[in-house]
């Protein structure tokens, strides 16, 4: 009984010091991972590749999307995660089928450095042309590697706000 109450006693004691402890320790060794904003001469190479997009896209040629991929890329959706080019392929093509999409427009709101990656961060709009046409949007982040002379997408994440 008398080592618990101890224990308690100590643990009450020490319990303000921790988190002084814990910023000290922060800031003596910062994480080594922050995100650059990207120089505007970075985030202008992205844009030929969200041209691309949009226009295959709205063209709902699947082969042309996919191509904007990795290899290895991985789409999340909240219809499901897809990954490498065959699956995200196929994934565009069941939204296709499904949804009927056109008139899609992203916009890049933040670009971020990590390293030799760059992570987008922005949403999109369209119009989806099923039962009736419906305006939906979302938002969007993106990784993209460099792969030779271009960026590839390496991982998307889109999330929808809104729906039918």
């Amino acid at each position: 009984m008398k080592i618990r109450l101890l224990l308690g006693l100590v643990g009450l004691a020490i319990s303000p010091a921790l988190p002084t402890i814990a910023q000290e320790k922060e800031e003596a060794n910062p994480f080594p991972f922050r995100p650059i904003l990207a120089t505007p001469k970075i985030a202008q190479q992205l844009e030929p590749i969200y041209s691309q997009f949009e226009e295959a896209f709205n063209k709902h040629d699947t082969v042309a999307v996919a191509a904007l991929f990795t290899e290895k890329a991985t789409i999340v959706t909240p219809l499901g995660t897809f990954s490498g080019r065959d699956g995200i392929e196929k994934y565009f093509t069941d939204v296709f089928q499904r949804y009927n999409p056109s008139d899609l427009v992203t916009k890049l709101s933040y670009v971020y450095a990590f390293g030799d990656d760059l992570c987008a961060i922005g949403g999109w709009t369209n119009t989806l042309n099923y039962a009736r046409p419906f305006q939906g949007g979302g938002y969007l982040i993106r990784v993209y590697t460099r792969v030779r002379d271009t960026w590839k997408i390496r991982l998307q994440v889109d999330k929808y706000p809104t729906g039918p």
